[in-house]
């Protein structure tokens, strides 16, 4: 672990002035707060406000910028004015990240930031991110997955750190609880936003509530479903559903998953394979 943090600190060195595209998870966190350490003044964290973030994660991102010290400002993106996003294909991510590189460039040019850097670790390169293609189509860098440094280290790290949030449960965007083909709209997101911050107020952290049609699925981890149904009031719960906009509310059985969703397109290479 060590020997990666020097790694990572020597890369920041190297850099001497450094964009940070800051989502507020722990991955961004972390290397905000080694680039902040390194550089001082040199760092800038910058936030992407749109629809697809809860307003309650953009104040969790201020209060960590805040916490690590390093300057931070929000603007705002607008890929739902894209309509190869709403549409959700596929390749979703890469639209998105597109419009998140195209606006942080010019800023960090403008600036005087010859690097606009992102939290992409190790572990990312295995899953199926389309986003990082647009990034790196743009030149953004990746210093955690430039030397390597996985998931689970990036949480040994940040606590070795003695950031307070090292085992945040990880908070991809709300576009990311529909199943791809089914279209995005802000309404859509709203709906499943206020859902998963009703989970979160009743102390359930590693959640996710996909969204499919007028249908809810809410994911907890798989070792917690029996207790989710035996504590939560259901009756309550369906009629707050109700009252976002979903008709139907479901437990998934099988239990919380990051990239879920993505099992599709590895049924469907499956399937094709075998025929």
């Amino acid at each position: 672990m060590m020997q990666k943090l020097d790694q990572l600190k020597a890369l920041f060195a190297e850099m001497k002035n450094a964009l940070i595209a800051y989502s507020g998870g722990i991955d961004s966190a972390l290397v905000a707060k080694i680039a902040y350490d390194v550089l001082g003044d040199g760092a800038i964290a910058l936030t992407a406000e749109s629809p697809s973030l809860l307003p309650e994660d953009l104040e969790d991102a201020i209060a960590q910028a805040a916490a690590i010290g390093i300057a931070h400002q929000i603007v705002q993106t607008h890929e739902l004015d894209n309509p190869n996003y709403a549409a959700n294909p596929v390749n979703r991510c890469y639209f998105c990240k597109s419009e998140l590189h195209d606006t942080l460039k010019p800023l960090a040019l403008q600036w005087g930031y010859p690097y606009v850097v992102d939290g992409v670790n190790a572990d990312d390169l295995h899953d199926y991110r389309p986003g990082i293609q647009a990034a790196k189509e743009r030149g953004a860098r990746s210093p955690l997955a430039e030397v390597g440094v996985t998931k689970a280290e990036v949480r040994e790290i940040a606590k070795y750190l003695g950031l307070p949030y090292w085992d945040k449960p990880a908070q991809p965007c709300l576009s990311s609880r529909f199943p791809y083909g089914e279209e995005i709209t802000i309404a859509k997101l709203q709906r499943v936003g206020r859902a998963e911050v009703y989970l979160r107020r009743l102390g359930w952290k590693n959640i996710r509530v996909r969204s499919q049609g007028d249908t809810a699925r809410i994911e907890v981890l798989p070792d917690q479903v029996k207790e989710f149904v035996l504590q939560t009031d259901l009756p309550t719960l369906i009629e707050a559903f109700k009252s976002y906009g979903f008709l139907y509310t479901t437990l998934d059985l099988e239990g919380y998953q990051s990239g879920k969703l993505n099992q599709v397109l590895q049924f469907n290479v499956s399937s094709t394979n075998g025929r």
